[in-house]
């Protein structure tokens, strides 16, 4: 018996595209905070960051994107989610999409 193809860095981010932040209504990629999606057969290994150092909604944030991989990927690895402050987010990180919808 093969083992479940694993996904690729790509279809991690896609799948990351429905958690939303809370604060703003628009998703963690399009708003420019994955930083990092590394996968081995170990693990999926995702560096992500906030708005602000202060963003009192970060746990729920990181509980949504382990519910959604687990939910898109039930026989991936482990997922280890990493919240980083460096580079500091900044508002060019956001995807022309997101500027659009917050009118920047």
């Amino acid at each position: 018996m093969n083992p479940a193809p694993q996904p690729t860095t790509d279809q991690i981010r896609d799948t990351l595209r429905s958690v939303i932040d809370p604060e703003v209504g628009i998703n963690i990629v399009d708003l420019g905070l994955v930083y990092d999606i590394r996968i081995s057969p170990e693990m999926i290994a995702i560096d992500l960051t906030m708005t602000s150092p202060a963003c009192p909604l970060s746990d729920l944030v990181l509980a949504d994107v382990g519910s959604a991989l687990a939910t898109a990927w039930p026989n991936a690895p482990p997922v280890n989610t990493a919240l980083v402050w460096n580079p500091p987010w900044e508002p060019k990180m956001m995807s022309n999409q997101a500027r659009d919808v917050l009118g920047w």
